[in-house]
């Protein structure tokens, strides 16, 4: 998987902070989200934008 097809950064949405591609959500406040506990179908329940794909991407490492 490249990450880099979901995940990216511009310095005018959040202050430059790396978000999920077309979305305002960063990958802070997700990897937040699964530090507090929350699984991947809480989180697509509640972030409908985001897909599957979009959140493993998160967890992508070159």
């Amino acid at each position: 998987m490249d990450w880099r097809e979901y995940i990216h950064s511009n310095p005018k949405i959040l202050l430059g902070k790396p978000t999920v591609k077309k979305t305002r959500i960063s990958v802070e406040f997700l990897l937040g989200l699964f530090a507090a506990g929350w699984t991947e179908q809480q989180v697509l329940e509640n972030y409908p934008t985001l897909t599957p794909e979009a959140l493993r991407a998160v967890f992508a490492v070159d």
